[in-house]
């Protein structure tokens, strides 16, 4: 882990805490689904350094597949292990838990990304796995990031 990722991750933790990773004032509709693409972007960047600290080789950001609606939000090495990364990001307590959010249907959703990937880059015998990296983001305080490896298998 470099000491480059660590320094990152801590000036972006900083200041989600400081000014949390949704932004304030939403208006209307069109304004809400700003906010929200905002807000996962934020939750990305964050979950990006902190794999970077955890050790991780980021190789792909925001995968999409032509034919599919969607995307892979990280994709990275963990050592010999490709890990394909869902990212959920929460700001308020409603919905429950981020990692509810990825249930079997998404789990399908994203297996089948993950082997349009896999085809694609003739990784066809490597070890992969899919994690889900959970941040619950309340204003005013440092976000709370759980990673769960291995968080599902491919149906």
């Amino acid at each position: 882990m470099s000491l480059f990722a660590r320094a990152v991750f801590s000036v972006v933790n900083w200041a989600a805490a400081r000014r949390g990773l949704r932004d304030q004032g939403a208006a209307g509709e069109t304004e809400a689904g700003r906010e929200h693409r905002r807000t996962g972007l934020r939750g990305e960047t964050l979950a990006y350094w902190y794999l970077r600290r955890a050790g991780y080789t980021v190789v792909a950001r925001n995968y999409r597949v032509p034919h599919r609606h969607g995307e892979i939000d990280l994709i990275g090495w963990d050592g010999d292990v490709l890990a394909f990364v869902e990212v959920k990001t929460r700001t308020t307590p409603a919905g429950g838990p981020p990692e509810d959010a990825v249930d079997y249907s998404k789990q399908q959703h994203l297996a089948g990304m993950a082997q349009d990937y896999l085809r694609r880059r003739n990784l066809a015998d490597v070890r992969y796995r899919f994690d889900i990296l959970a941040i619950e983001a309340k204003p005013g305080a440092p976000p709370a990031v759980r990673l769960h490896k291995a968080a599902f298998r491919s149906h």
